[in-house]
């Protein structure tokens, strides 16, 4: 009998210094879960265990390490999980924080009592009958609780408690460990984070140093431009959302940067997002980030859009392509002032102001069904409409000189002036992608002027163009088209070349891929361009 019990004493030693000495390497919960599963399992007969840990409020406790098996959790009853939290105001909890050894709990018993915990009869409905309690500890302070669920009554004797006992303090530092690691872990992730989005910061500041306007680089004097600087003075100083309306190169950015220039808000970032240069795959996650892993290709976590622009501008080009989906999703961001990541379970809170732009007729849009009319009034709180280069007649020989004074000390011409025959060519022409293809224009004329006056445009081929009474065709034509014949025009310039140097693309200032988009939009053939 001395053999046996010597015996068994020195196996339950054994165990209690392997488990000691594990508890001692345990990094992070998965370590802990295997620990007490397999080893504290050889020295006790249990089915389950939990351990809970009290919330910073003191009010409730919320599970830290469960079996997390799907068959488990689908059992009848509340099954834990970190994500709930149950008060401390019942009968169980307070047996608990008042003890300080382990404790052994009849569970029909405690199922009997006036406040038993809620969660219990998940257990019982697993057949447990008994489950011993042990109080976690943290420099002399109940933090939580680890209980370990039986099937059988009475399987721990009362020579066991001085050991459980000393688990219990064992577990207690492991778990305090495991906090400090999870509290680290995060502190490292957040300057992680603030790190990632100060490099962010930095390369939107390069890019606005680098693309820097002033409301009075704006060109032009006329009526219709000077109504926009009305608007423009009238609304920047308030935190309205404003709806940028025109054709595509009337300089929608501009005007949206002289908006943000002229705000309390000038000091911080004003960031911008192309809708139609990216798949709709991937707007989302521009706009409010992704976590790590939360799509493939998803290798780090990305800040979005709406996290960079806080505090500041952010300002939507194109926002006539996004995808209905996104449409729902973009207006619970801006209704609610909160924003998640793809991928990401937490909430951040906002403080952006919209800008918005699109050559798109929205009220149209939303009538046909491509719009969210919802989304439409959000943004339309001050709408502001730039009026075509072709209704800008009078701007035209000050834009045309804006550009060629920017062009060639660009490129080291010497070009001063241009002849009153170009002016009034230029005036004659209907400008159909605008400013933008104005600018492009001259660019090309100054590299190929012989001297220090220009006197050749080279206009694309446009049918009785009259520098003096304007073109004989004088219908209206309409957003669409403008756009379709420019598009057409400039891909038969370019032989039907559509990216790299000297392609359409580049020519029209647009990304290669926006330009396919248009040109299926469009139905373009190549039969069309050769």
């Amino acid at each position: 009998m001395e053999n046996a019990l010597s015996a068994k004493k020195n196996r339950e030693n054994a165990v209690l210094l392997s488990l000691s000495n594990a508890i001692a390497t345990i990094r992070d919960k998965s370590d802990l879960f295997d620990v007490i599963d397999q080893k504290l399992k050889s020295l006790f007969d249990f089915e389950d265990f939990v351990i809970c840990i009290i919330s910073d409020d003191q009010q409730t406790h919320s599970p830290f390490l469960y079996n997390q098996r799907e068959d488990f959790q689908k059992n009848a009853g509340i099954a834990p999980a970190s994500t709930r939290s149950y008060t401390i105001d019942d009968g169980l909890c307070h047996a608990m924080m008042a003890t300080t050894v382990p404790v052994v709990f009849d569970v029909a018993e405690v199922l009997a009592w006036d406040n038993p915990p809620a969660w219990l009869s998940f257990w019982q409905n697993l057949g447990i009958k008994e489950m011993i309690g042990l109080p976690i500890s943290d420099r002399g302070i109940c933090v939580g609780f680890f209980y370990l669920y039986t099937k059988e009554k009475n399987v721990v004797s009362n020579t066991y408690y001085d050991i459980l006992h000393s688990i219990s303090l064992q577990i207690s530092v492991a778990v305090s460990n495991i906090r400090a690691n999870e509290k680290i872990a995060a502190q490292l992730q957040e300057i992680n984070l603030y790190k990632q989005q100060l490099e962010e910061e930095k390369s939107y500041l390069q890019e606005q140093v680098e693309k820097s306007y002033r409301h009075n680089e704006i060109i032009g004097q006329g009526a219709g431009i000077q109504n926009v600087f009305q608007l423009v003075d009238q609304v920047a100083s308030s935190d309205s959302t404003v709806l940028i309306l025109g054709e595509t190169g009337t300089g929608k950015e501009l005007i949206a940067r002289a908006i943000h220039n002229g705000s309390p808000r000038q000091s911080k970032l004003m960031i911008k997002l192309n809708c139609a240069a990216l798949p709709p795959d991937l707007v989302e996650s521009e706009l409010f980030g992704h976590e790590k892993g939360s799509f493939t290709g998803a290798t780090e976590r990305r800040i979005g859009k709406f996290e960079l622009a806080h505090n500041g501008t952010l300002f939507l080009d194109e926002i006539g392509e996004l995808s209905l989906a996104l449409q729902v999703k973009l207006l619970r961001a801006l209704q609610e002032k909160e924003i998640e990541r793809v991928g990401g379970r937490s909430v951040i809170k906002t403080n952006v102001r919209i800008l918005a732009a699109t050559n798109r007729n929205l009220a149209q849009e939303v009538e046909e069904g491509r719009f969210r009319s919802d989304l439409y009034y959000r943004l339309n709180v001050f709408p502001i409409t730039i009026p075509p280069l072709r209704d800008r007649k009078e701007d035209i020989p000050d834009l045309a000189m804006h550009f060629i004074n920017r062009f060639a000390k660009k490129t080291g011409k010497d070009v001063r002036t241009l002849t009153k025959h170009v002016s009034k060519t230029l005036m004659a022409y209907p400008w159909p992608g605008n400013i933008r293809e104005l600018e492009h224009l001259v660019e090309r004329s100054v590299l190929l002027s012989k001297g220090p006056v220009l006197r050749e445009v080279y206009l694309p081929k446009v049918e009785h163009i009259n520098p003096d009474n304007g073109a004989k065709d004088n219908r209206i034509k309409t957003i669409y088209e403008n756009e379709r014949d420019h598009i057409l025009t400039t891909l038969k310039l370019c032989r039907g070349k559509i990216s790299g140097v000297g392609g359409a693309a580049e020519i029209l200032g647009i990304p290669a891929t926006t330009l396919n988009s248009k040109i299926k939009k469009f139905q373009i053939k190549r039969a069309h361009i050769l």
